[in-house]
């Protein structure tokens, strides 16, 4: 199977890919991110998505690989809520998201670093949180989860206390909607998970 580097430092991306039996190293991309923000949602995490690709894609030389990078974003009211800048942030958002709908957006580029082909794709899921007091805001930021994760709450672990309901792919809330993924992977570049080495 060819060599395949993920450009993403996210922990819970590491362990889906993990889970499915991918081999992959990690390269990571420190740039800014830089949004438009009269784009559309869809657009701003499948650009994203594909500069992480192409940014990583640069330090590997002709290198025969091929490279993932995701990027996700929490939307309410067409609002991008990202990572929390600090605690005070991380309440506001959690406040806003409290008894509420609102949807998780996931860019994925593959990047064959050989040929320059690129696929870049989206994934959309919505979300319902039920009200959630104060005091469990307060608890859930003192625990320090919300602070490195996209609006401000993680599925897979604490926050999952505050999901009444979800509508689509739930690897997606996490960071990387798998099975979108591994479609890109087989019919675009011939990496099927199931195929024998």
């Amino acid at each position: 199977m060819k060599r395949i580097i993920l450009a993403s430092q996210s922990p819970r991306r590491r362990e889906l890919l993990e889970n499915i039996g991918l081999e992959f190293e990690v390269k990571v991309d420190n740039s800014p991110e830089i949004v438009d923000e009269t784009m559309e949602i869809e657009e701003i995490v499948k650009c994203l998505s594909a500069k992480k690709a192409e940014n990583v894609s640069k330090t590997l030389d002709n290198e025969d690989c091929v490279v993932i990078a995701a990027d996700t974003v929490v939307a309410f009211e067409d609002r991008i809520l990202g990572k929390p800048k600090d605690e005070e942030d991380a309440k506001n958002m959690l406040k806003i998201l409290s008894g509420n709908v609102h949807f998780v957006y996931t860019g994925i580029s593959v990047l064959d670093n050989k040929t320059g082909k690129r696929i870049s794709d989206f994934e959309k899921t919505k979300v319902r949180f039920r009200e959630i007091t104060d005091s469990e805001i307060n608890s859930y930021i003192k625990s320090g989860e919300p602070m490195d994760k996209a609006g401000s709450y993680g599925i897979q672990g604490l926050g999952s206390v505050f999901v009444e309901k979800i509508c689509g792919d739930y690897f997606n809330i996490v960071g990387l909607p798998v099975s979108k993924l591994c479609g890109i992977l087989k019919n675009e570049f011939g990496i099927g998970i199931f195929d024998s080495e």
